[in-house]
């Protein structure tokens, strides 16, 4: 008899555990929604593809990796279903959150850090020295959706009383790396960046440090955020097993240093609140209503 009941117990154990597999395998995958980040798709998807992958692990669920073209592509394609998560900048989280109750669980940390800076950049050769210089100069914007690109200098000019389209001679949309490229270049003779990126073009030989001056910095910003879409963020369940695989990042990178791209250390957990400078930003400059 005792040999019958330790044969059922382990039948009945058997059974749990293939019907918690084939449940765990029956979940969708999430869908995990990166900004273009690097220079092309290609290598955009190569450099994130470890993080899907750690926390399809992590979750012991499929997280299937997109890349999206612009932020404000992004923030639509979370808002709309078309992705789950993303890591995606702190303008773009902003308007996911406003627009469809997208939720952030916690910020990125670059070098321990989870801020950095909007810059403004121009050519040690071009003469100008100051904002006050581009007075009729070209000047490049990142694409609507981008924090340090277009948010927040563009906030910065309404303070100074600078409305770019009459202030500038031209004024374009690009994106950060053809910002800083062009500028080098002498093709444009200013534009909108963020520390992060020049300081890793300029690590990646892709442009050269005294081909690049900084004519102005911003006040701290919130760093990139992780987000869920707002049928996510009420899986309390999900979300806890998300924050605390992020957290882990840090000491994951120990032994997988291609976890996360360089400089970035890890996630710390932060709420809706973290960003409040990008939304009071975004409602100075009217590209937020009050609801």
């Amino acid at each position: 008899m005792k040999r019958i009941a330790r044969l059922l117990s382990i039948f009945a154990s058997f059974s749990l555990l293939t019907v918690a597999t084939a449940a765990s395998a029956a979940e969708p995958p999430l869908k995990f929604g990166v900004g273009l980040f690097q220079p092309d798709r290609e290598k955009n998807d190569a450099t994130y593809r470890p993080l899907a992958d750690y926390l399809s692990k992590k979750l012991n669920r499929p997280v299937e990796l997109r890349t999206v073209d612009s932020w404000e592509g992004l923030a639509k394609s979370l808002a709309n279903g078309e992705t789950d998560l993303a890591l995606m900048g702190p303008w773009g989280y902003v308007l996911a959150n406003h627009q469809a109750g997208v939720q952030v669980i916690s910020t990125i940390l670059y070098d321990g850090k989870p801020e950095y800076f909007a810059i403004t950049v121009t050519s040690p050769k071009s003469g100008i020295n100051t904002l006050a210089d581009l007075k009729g100069k070209t000047f490049a914007f990142g694409d609507k959706g981008s924090t340090s690109g277009y948010l927040i200098p563009l906030h910065h000019f309404m303070i100074l009383g600078i409305d770019p389209e009459k202030y500038f001679s031209k004024v374009i949309h690009t994106s950060h790396q053809a910002i800083e490229t062009q500028v080098t270049q002498g093709v444009l003779d200013a534009g909108a960046d963020y520390n992060r990126n020049r300081n890793a073009m300029i690590e990646q030989g892709l442009i050269k440090a005294e081909d690049s001056k900084i004519i102005w910095t911003s006040a701290p910003l919130p760093n990139d955020a992780f987000a869920v879409s707002a049928a996510l963020a009420g899986d309390k369940a999900l979300i806890g097993k998300l924050q605390a695989a992020l957290s882990e990042t840090g000491e994951a990178l120990k032994s997988n240093p291609k976890l996360l791209p360089p400089h970035y250390t890890g996630f710390v957990s932060r709420d809706n609140a973290f960003y409040k400078p990008i939304r009071d930003a975004g409602m100075a400059t009217g590209k937020l209503q009050a609801k």
